[in-house]
């Protein structure tokens, strides 16, 4: 089988969207799989004139967003090192792809901070189901890879990322600058430490299959 030779494909989570029993599961995207994303991503991620996210999802044809979204996936699987790793799991919603969510990290096993980034088609924002997502990557890093601390960055006015963050329990980090051609585009820096992650009530999230796959965390 596939896990046998990648372990990451055994990797799992599952949890339920707050106030309902919708089932979100996180797990690396089968083959299928992958190119329903595409085709989702490439469908759109946010609503024409808006830019929440660096990435220029709303830039191109649908063919050519779809495009990176399939580069990216084969990428991150192809780069992966103990010492530098991009975790790209599909979020697949009562079994249906509806987004993706990242969990990066470098030096993992001495700094212990990893990093987020998540999108999620259209149709399925505004669920509850980005909170159930993130939630589940941060019990991956916390519970059971020992991550000290996890950051994200989020545009000013992204406010349903916003949002996501402050009730997971994130508290301002300080500011980001990037470029997007000639424009400076300032992001807030948000961190959520393990010590609030323990602190505060959070939804149950099952993860099985990471015994297998630990040393490819570096831990």
């Amino acid at each position: 089988m596939l896990q046998d030779h990648w372990p990451l494909y055994a990797l799992t989570t599952r949890t339920t969207v707050a106030a309902g029993d919708a089932v979100v599961e996180l797990r690396l995207p089968r083959e299928e799989e992958v190119a329903e994303l595409a085709d989702l991503a490439g469908r759109g991620v946010h609503r024409p004139g808006e830019r929440p996210f660096l990435t220029p999802w709303t830039e191109g044809s649908a063919g050519e967003r779809a495009d990176a979204v399939l580069r990216g996936h084969w990428e991150r699987l192809a780069s992966w090192t103990p010492q530098s790793w991009r975790l790209g799991m599909a979020v697949l919603l009562d079994g249906r792809p509806v987004g993706m969510v990242t969990l990066r990290a470098d030096d993992f096993r001495v700094v212990r901070d990893v990093s987020t980034s998540s999108w999620l088609g259209l149709a399925h924002q505004g669920r509850g189901v980005g909170t159930a997502a993130r939630a589940s990557l941060l019990a991956v890093a916390f519970d059971h890879l020992g991550a000290e601390s996890a950051l994200t960055e989020v545009f000013r006015d992204n406010h349903a990322s916003q949002g996501v963050s402050r009730r997971l329990g994130y508290e301002p980090d300080g500011i980001s600058r990037d470029a997007r051609g000639d424009e400076v585009l300032v992001s807030d820096r948000l961190r959520l430490t393990r010590t609030r992650w323990s602190a505060r009530s959070r939804p149950v999230v099952e993860v099985t299959g990471m015994d297998g796959c630990r040393g490819m965390f570096g831990v």
